[in-house]
């Protein structure tokens, strides 16, 4: 992982990671949109990852980097999302990190529902996104739905659409998590797992203006399918927390 770009300052409250592939159309108009919205919403930086794309992705980050908020992170091969996903929050220097995928279908207007969320006495460590009238396919449609009807069954998630990248999370929860390929979809049942708080919040969903879909209902089946029972062994695995004291000779 390399970091290619300027550090944003250290003073950032929120750090907003945006994995890209192959998608160059995108970063410009996704930036520009994500800008407008943190703005408002106190001090950000935008960790962009390019996951060793062939295009000119890793080009249109660069060039908007020019706005020092903006990081350019990057990897030497490509790596997967889960991977991206990671190398971001690793380089994030907010205590809060918002995600988002950079094909553009999540809208940076939602974030504020996604911080209100947060903005409670006791927040919870994970905010995802539910992606309402989603503009998918059919077929698309159907698999998610199942998928994640039974993923909820056997991890006890309680979360409806663990498939939206638009989340919220806790930087220092994230930190704590085992690290494999595809965690990024089971993010609540993981924060679950060492005891965090998860909440779902409506959001909107749009259809893709440019570039192709990298994921597939096939080329995800039956990695889903293994990597479902390696996290419920993880949760089997898991244990409680106790109060730890630290113990002082007395002289």
């Amino acid at each position: 992982m390399t970091e290619l770009s300027s550090p944003a300052p250290a003073d950032v409250l929120y750090s907003v990671v945006v994995p890209f592939f192959n998608e160059q159309d995108n970063v410009a108009p996704l930036l520009d949109e994500i800008g407008a919205v943190m703005a408002a919403l106190g001090n950000y930086e935008v960790v962009t990852v390019d996951d060793c794309s062939t295009d000119g992705t890793r080009a249109r980050l660069l060039a908007c980097a020019a706005d020092p908020r903006v990081r350019v992170v990057a990897h030497g091969c490509n790596r997967g999302q889960s991977a991206a996903l990671c190398s971001g929050v690793d380089a994030a220097r907010g205590a809060w990190v918002i995600t988002l995928d950079g094909d553009g279908q999540n809208d940076p207007r939602d974030i504020p529902r996604l911080l209100a969320a947060i903005a409670v006495e006791q927040p919870p460590l994970l905010v995802c996104g539910h992606r309402q009238k989603r503009r998918d396919n059919g077929l698309r449609l159907l698999s998610s739905r199942i998928a994640n009807g039974v993923r909820s069954r056997m991890l006890g998630d309680d979360t409806p659409d663990t498939g939206c990248g638009l989340k919220l999370m806790h930087r220092a929860a994230f930190m704590k998590l085992p690290r494999f390929d595809h965690m990024h979809r089971f993010l609540p049942a993981l924060i679950r797992r060492d005891g965090g708080g998860i909440l779902s919040v409506p959001v909107s969903h749009r259809a893709r203006v440019h570039g192709q879909s990298k994921y597939g209902v096939w080329n995800r089946l039956w990695v889903g399918i293994v990597d479902l029972f390696g996290v419920m062994w993880l949760k089997r695995r898991a244990f409680r927390a106790a109060p730890v004291e630290e113990l002082k000779h007395e002289r």
